[in-house]
């Protein structure tokens, strides 16, 4: 019989699976052994945060509490009677690791098809999941509840998040109840059969995932008897091939070859071909694949990697969003190929050049594949594990000749569809900058292939939009900025409404908050929104820019209104000049943005160019990039509002990025995906996308590709006409007249065609020669990278007390804190948590809170109780509300001067770590303390 320590080993082991399989609301009811008041701070856990959270609870609980004899069986049973049979299985008799591998490559099937399982009659597929019993009476009730609250596909994903919680065999009853409901596409969708045909022969790929008669597999159900068909191979074209061979020899190579000729299938064929070949000869092989963006970590996963190599080797990924929650070591240990985000692997690397058990080398890695691979330069993630790569291989050079064993480094695979030229204006410098990223790389030679009849490329052309005959829109905003110069006593070195003016702004309003003048300050600020204004009103609707402008004054007036109770916050004077002069020129701005002759022409040719594409193709599809969220939402608004476009069949959503950084709410990679399955599908036929599409994200082929008044360099342009990948496909620059955009796409076709001339040089160099040049740039890379290391440990040596600075608020001025009072949260959040600065901030609330599986969660915002002013937000930190400080919105006094800092690692200051334990027991004192009073 198991020890009670062997019971509770067993719950530690399973717990990530667990936090997945438990439902803590269902499962409580029936635990009698723990108690009403520990039950009851879980059920508000699950309530206030997260189910995740309030299982983590349930689990402490469970293993470091002490409970009566007969408690693991009343657990298990509990589990079973609350719906949770998966979990109890797992604590009970846990599955074997092939019936376990199984399962999960369901469970992930469904995730990666859930964009098209969502189109399901939710209310019919619940009623008969119930009735097949993969559902239970609470789950049946919680899925309906939800579709008459939020919908048919809002109950879809809570009927697909519950089944899967469901023990093995579920997956198969699941087909069984799409064949039941006629939901035919679906059923083909998960098998690539009808289910007429899936009876008699059971798809290739889906034998890993139920068992099939006429294909039956070995008794551990890990490979199908050899008489039934092999897995597909991965076919190369020619040119493909080629560029591969050198690789394929186990040689450092960058592979240069346009958007859509398939870079990251030769990868997949490399990778194979290299665990194949390290099988054979009895060494470990383990791929690692590095990304620079988090959708494409599972875009490389799911369409390519784990789709051709998952019958013979272990794939997993790994990003920032992703679900898994053991260690990273122990992910790559686990597992043959690995994809995720670079800065992972940099973190895993510099833990174990720290000493630290839980660290990756080098050597634990054969193959490293660079998506991207232009990116590896000077400051870059990439270029820092590079970095690592080349010390370690110019220290082998040293050991070998003392005759000293070596140590092993990875092979090295880039990626890249354009290396770009690095801003060069002469070819000696297009060249450098080849070579140097060569060097980096550590390649043996840069690979470009001869497309041939594969080659695609778009038809260009560029249309120039007449500059307004009249703006009274615009006028009356140049007007309003002129009466703010004239307040603040300001005098505009540059127009109004463009770049120049933005950077001139930003410095005014940095040097006033040094200077502690609010006066200038906060017109600075005004004016950048102003400044803002004019240039969606010159790109996008009138409308766009009046609800911009609105919507900013409605928050500044929020940020002047106090919480329930407490005092009115003072508006200065010139706040209220401000405020009072957007009132009274808010009905103007809003009548002449109702008047469509004063639009902007960039509009009309864009609308003219769209309507274009779609009646002179049978299928349009196509992508409109743009440069800021804000416009590509408008955009997006704009295609929808207009019945024209709805008449010709255009269906149009916007894809921004998904860093926070900006005031526009970003999109999740969930969110991302959604909408490019959506396109690949036809459901949606035109994007209208930020920067974030341009690199690297897989989009369905698309006819024509707009840039609207966007350019950046010769690398984005080339990305960007790429995504045109069909045949007899556009590429189209909308520029307005006079605004330099259309003067410098045809500077970056220049250096597009001095990138192609500057590899090809370097292609000619003879072998002696270029390798002589790649290890000059390398020695002076590996020089500067000790350089920069030398300063940042002299930095660390002169971290100075936290006495030395003090922080005032960037609104009014008034003192905040002082240095001493700060304490730092994983190594990353500063916090505040002394009682007397709560007397001073108000509390706001965030209402744009999304669910994280971290030990924080951020809980709201803090202001300034006196002026408004955001000073950061106020986390939840195991179960601790602490005030976290954002330096941006305060003023820092160091060494006696004013600074702006923007980040707190520019502050060299110590702060030390947050005690959790040492607060913890200050609150329970003080608690006791108040109670015996």
């Amino acid at each position: 019989m198991a020890s009670e320590n062997d019971k509770i080993n067993l719950i530690k082991d399973f717990t990530p699976r667990l936090r997945k399989l438990i439902e803590v609301e269902l499962v409580l009811d029936h635990l009698d052994f723990i108690g009403k008041e520990q039950k009851d701070l879980i059920r508000t856990k699950a309530k206030t945060q997260s189910n995740l959270k309030a299982v983590d609870l349930l689990i402490e609980t469970i293993i470091y509490r002490q409970h009566p004899d007969g408690w693991f069986r009343e657990f298990v049973d509990a589990l079973s009677a609350g719906g949770c049979k998966h979990a109890a299985i797992y604590v009970d008799c846990p599955p074997s690791p092939s019936v376990e591998a199984e399962n999960d490559y369901c469970v992930r099937l469904i995730e990666l098809l859930s964009p098209s399982l969502l189109r399901m009659k939710t209310t019919e597929v619940c009623h008969a999941c119930f009735a097949e019993e993969i559902l239970s009476r609470e789950d049946l009730e919680i899925v309906l509840a939800e579709c008459q609250n939020k919908g048919n596909i809002s109950g879809a994903r809570e009927l697909l998040k519950r089944i899967v919680r469901f023990p093995p065999g579920w997956f198969s009853t699941f087909l069984n109840v799409l064949k039941k409901t006629e939901h035919l596409d679906l059923f083909k969708e998960l098998t690539g059969d009808t289910p007429d045909d899936f009876l008699i022969v059971c798809p290739i790929w889906l034998r890993e995932y139920v068992p099939c008669v006429s294909c039956p597999t070995t008794q551990d159900g890990a490979q199908p008897k050899p008489n039934c068909p092999e897995k597909d191979d991965i076919v190369l074209r020619d040119y493909q091939m080629a560029v591969a061979k050198p690789a394929l020899e186990g040689k450092n190579i960058i592979i240069c070859l346009p958007t859509g000729s398939g870079k990251t299938r030769v990868a997949v064929y490399i990778t194979k071909e290299h665990l194949d070949n390290r099988r054979r000869e009895g060494r470990q092989g383990k791929v690692v694949i590095l990304v620079n963006k988090v959708p494409l970590v599972e875009q490389h996963y799911s369409t390519e990697f784990w789709k051709f190599l998952k019958h013979k080797y272990k794939v997993e990924r790994v990003s920032g969003d992703s679900q898994l929650k053991i260690s990273f070591t122990e992910i790559v240990q686990k597992n043959d190929i690995i994809i995720c985000t670079a800065q992972i692997l940099e973190n895993y690397l510099e833990r174990a050049h720290s000493g630290d058990d839980d660290g990756i080398k080098l050597s634990d890695l054969s193959l490293i594949v660079i998506d991207e691979c232009h990116h590896t330069q000077k400051g870059g993630v990439y270029n820092n594990i590079m970095i690592r790569y080349l010390k370690q291989k110019h220290k082998n050079v040293k050991l070998k000749k003392d005759q000293k064993e070596t140590v092993a480094i990875p092979q090295i695979l880039g990626l890249t569809a354009s290396p770009g030229v690095g801003g060069a204006k002469k070819m000696e410098k297009a060249e450098e900058h080849i070579l140097r990223i060569c060097a980096n790389l550590d390649a043996y030679k840069i690979m470009t292939g001869d497309l041939g009849e594969n080659k695609k490329e778009p038809h260009k052309n560029i249309a120039t939009a007449e500059a307004r005959k009249e703006d009274p829109f615009g006028d009356v905003i140049k007007g309003i900025m002129n009466a703010i110069h004239t307040h603040a006593e300001l005098n505009p070195t540059c127009d109004v409404g463009t770049q120049n003016y933005e950077q001139w702004v930003v410095q005014k309003e940095q040097n006033a908050a040094k200077e502690e003048n609010q006066k200038v300050r906060v017109c600075a600020e005004h004016l950048r929104q102003y400044n803002e204004a004019l240039y969606q009103n010159n790109t996008i609707r009138m409308c766009d820019a009046f609800s911009f402008l609105e919507k900013y004054f409605d928050e500044e007036l929020k940020k002047k209104v106090a919480p329930e109770g407490e005092e009115t916050i003072i508006k200065t004077d010139t706040e209220k000049f401000l405020f009072t002069l957007f009132k009274d020129n808010k009905v103007k701005l809003q009548e002449l943005a109702k008047n469509p002759q004063y639009e902007n022409n960039s509009l009309f040719k864009l609308r003219t160019k769209i309507l274009q594409e779609f009646t002179s193709r049978e299928k349009a599809r196509g992508i409109i990039f743009t440069k800021t969220r804000r416009s590509a939402i408008a955009l997006a608004q704009w295609v929808q509002e207009n019945p024209k476009f709805q008449e010709v069949g255009v269906k149009a959503c916007h894809v921004i990025g998904g860093g926070d950084q900006s005031v526009v709410k970003p999109m999740t990679a969930a969110e991302q995906r959604d909408v490019l399955n959506k396109f690949r599908i036809a459901e949606v036929n035109l994007l209208i996308a930020t920067t974030v599409a341009e690199e690297g994200l897989d989009i369905a082929e698309c006819n024509f590709v707009i840039r609207y008044c966007l350019v950046t360099n010769e690398i984005a342009m080339i990305q960007a006409r790429g995504r045109g990948r069909a045949e007899d496909s556009s590429y189209t620059l909308v520029a307005g007249e006079g605004s330099g955009v259309a003067e410098r796409e045809s500077v970056n076709e220049y250096r597009e065609k001095m990138m192609s001339k500057a590899i090809e040089k370097v292609k000619k160099l003879n072998q002696e020669e270029y390798e002589n040049r790649i290890k000059e740039y390398q020695i002076q890379a590996i020089m500067e990278e000790r350089v920069r290391t030398t300063k940042k440990k002299q930095k660390g040596l002169k971290k100075e007390s936290p006495s030395k600075v003090k922080f005032s608020c960037r609104g009014c001025n008034k003192p905040v804190c002082s240095g001493e009072d700060i304490e730092i949260i994983e190594n990353m959040h500063r916090v505040n948590v002394k009682p007397q600065f709560r007397e001073i901030f108000i509390q706001r609330e965030n209402t744009t809170l999304a669910e994280r599986l971290l030990d924080y969660d951020t809980n709201g915002f803090i202001a300034c109780k006196d002026c408004g002013q955001r000073w950061g937000s106020l986390m939840l930190y195991r179960s601790i509300e602490c005030p976290c400080l954002d330096v941006k919105n305060l003023l820092v006094t160091y060494d006696e001067k004013k600074k702006n800092i923007k980040k707190w690692n520019e502050l060299t200051i110590q702060f030390p770590a947050f005690d959790y334990a040492e607060y913890a027991r200050n609150m329970a004192e003080s608690s006791e303390d108040e109670e015996s009073m």
